[in-house]
Order: structure tokens, then sequence, then C-alpha cells
């Protein structure tokens, strides 16, 4: 019986050896890891970084925009007058027709998007709407929700749909 024990006492030394060993293992690799992390807004993030705040985002603007949205104004009606809105909303730091480089979303971490592009274009209306509305925080996109009308928000919606075609013209 004593023998039993002092065998299962050696067995739970054992283990929480292991346990501590693995625990300061994963505290060693945080810290370098945090040391090896640098906020600073002037270098572009690596491709890791990049991959997972981006789908992050994604995810939790799919997850956020299911939500009641208010239904889509008709699209032939919203599109008037669009381009003057995302010139007033939009065109400072998503600018079209300046080098990215020169816009003031260009200047951020993380960058004002090219709204342009197929990551962008590949949010859903309903997405888009959300994203405007809502902002997304510590990104630099603002909340328009309090100072436009769900009306508005569509048009830009729209509008931002249009915006592949008018980069590839001349």
């Amino acid at each position: 019986m004593l023998e039993s024990l002092l065998s299962g006492t050696l067995s739970m030394k054992r283990a929480l050896t292991v346990v501590f060993v693995i625990v300061a293992i994963i505290v060693l690799v945080g810290v370098i890891g945090a040391f090896q992390f640098n906020p600073s807004a002037m270098t572009e993030p690596g491709r890791t970084e990049t991959y997972l705040a981006t789908e992050a985002k994604h995810f939790l603007v799919r997850r956020a925009s299911r939500a009641a949205i208010p239904p889509p104004a008709d699209l032939q009606a919203s599109i008037g007058g669009a381009d003057i809105l995302y010139g007033m909303e939009c065109g400072a730091c998503h600018a079209l027709n300046v080098p990215k480089e020169m816009s003031l979303g260009g200047w951020m971490y993380p960058r004002g998007a090219d709204l342009t592009s197929p990551e962008v274009q590949r949010y859903s209306d309903r997405e888009l709407f959300w994203i405007v509305q809502n902002g997304i925080r510590m990104s630099g996109m603002p909340a328009f929700g309090k100072v436009e009308t769900d009306a508005h928000i569509w048009k830009l919606v729209h509008y931002l749909r249009t915006l592949p075609a008018k980069a590839d013209a001349p």
C-alpha cells in the first residue's frame, strides 16, 4: 500500500513538472513574441498579421451585419449624386484620383482600404452598409450612422459597386 502511494506521488510530481515546463515555454515564447512586435505605423505589417487581421475583420463584419439592416433603396434612384456624397464623406481617405500614398488613408495604419480591390468588393451589400453605418474600431473607419441617413448610406454602397469600373477607365 505504501509503495503504491509513493508511486502515485512520484507520478503526480512528474505530471506537475511537465505542466510547469510547458507553461514556462509558452510564457517564454509569448515574451519573445511581444518584444518582436513593432507597433509603429511607419512599417507595413507582415503577411501573417495582414492575413489574420483581414480574416478576423471579415468574420466580425459578416456576423455583425446579420442584425436588422433597413432594406436597400431603389438602385437606379440612389446612384444620382452619389459621387458628390462619396467625395464629401469618403474621398479624403479613399481617394481614387491621387496616388494611395497621398490620400489621408495612405498615412494611417491600417491603411485606408482600396475600395476598388477584390477584398473590399467581396463584401456583400449588407456588410458594406454595416461598415459605413457603424465604422470599424481601431481602423480609422468612422461610423456615419449618426450623421447620414440610411438612404445616403445605401447610395454610397451602390456607388462603391461602380468603382472598379471607374478605376479602370482612362
